[in-house]
């Protein structure tokens, strides 16, 4: 039998014999893991500067920035041969000039504002004619026929200083005897009452008895409406869309030149 020193001395062997194992299996493991790390660090930071978008990765001169710049110099190319054609072409007609030199109206319009109007006193009230621009009217070859016109919207307004007035929405038509017709007459007790949203149109003017029809047409001819005010406002309205549109070319190839 072995005496107890000898057991004691057979546990300690087996005991350090089992730590030197385990520290070379440790070692081993450690080492292994140290190396793959080391290794896969710099190919993980390569794999994701490639994965990268071009415009994501920090050498090199942005190629988001050059394509942009790349179809903005198409964009004026477009540009500019459409601004010379339209310029070379565009011709103001004569009839607007010759109209605001005879007519006791005034054009009161703004570059970039689609609304215009010819404005005139008459004592102590203020006659106002509103339009917009419009589209020139080209018609198909099915439209040719019946239809020679494109009406041009507008409103006929008489006000006292107060704001109380009356207004007539009317549109023109083709025609050599009369060229517009009317839709309603609106009348208000204030510049309040005018602007209100909600407030009452009048009647339609096809509704109204044929005397005071006939008596309406008569009172805005006393204002100054007439056949010659109606071929300037369709001349008008139709430049102005000629002229703004250009003014667009410019201002829109100025801005992708910076």
């Amino acid at each position: 039998k072995n005496s107890p020193a000898d057991s004691n001395s057979q546990v300690v062997q087996v005991a350090e014999r089992q730590q030197i194992a385990m520290a070379a299996v440790r070692m081993p493991v450690f080492g292994a893991l140290k190396a793959v790390r080391s290794a896969a660090l710099p190919r993980c930071g390569l794999a994701l500067q490639h994965a990268l978008p071009a415009r994501f990765q920090a050498p090199g001169a942005p190629v988001g920035l050059r394509s942009f710049s790349s179809g903005a110099s198409k964009v004026v190319k477009v540009l500019e041969s459409e601004l010379k054609h339209e310029q070379e072409q565009y011709e103001q007609p004569k009839e607007i000039q010759n109209f605001l030199k005879n007519s006791p109206f005034k054009l009161v319009h703004a570059a970039g504002d689609v609304n215009m109007a010819l404005e005139r006193e008459m004592g102590d009230k203020t006659v106002r004619i509103e339009f917009q621009l419009t589209n020139p009217f080209i018609p198909d070859e099915e439209d040719v026929e019946g239809h020679e016109h494109e009406s041009t919207e507008l409103s006929i307004s008489v006000e006292e200083k107060n704001g109380a007035g009356v207004t007539f929405y009317c549109s023109t038509q083709a025609g050599e005897d009369h060229r517009y017709v009317i839709g309603n007459v609106r009348s208000y007790a204030s510049a309040e009452e005018k602007d209100s949203v909600s407030g009452y149109n009048g009647p339609d003017f096809e509704d109204l008895d044929e005397k005071l029809q006939e008596a309406f047409d008569e009172y805005l001819g006393e204002l100054g409406m007439s056949s010659e005010v109606c071929d300037f406002v369709d001349a008008m309205a139709t430049d102005k869309e000629q002229s703004e549109y250009i003014r667009w070319l410019t201002n829109t190839k100025k801005f992708l030149e910076n």
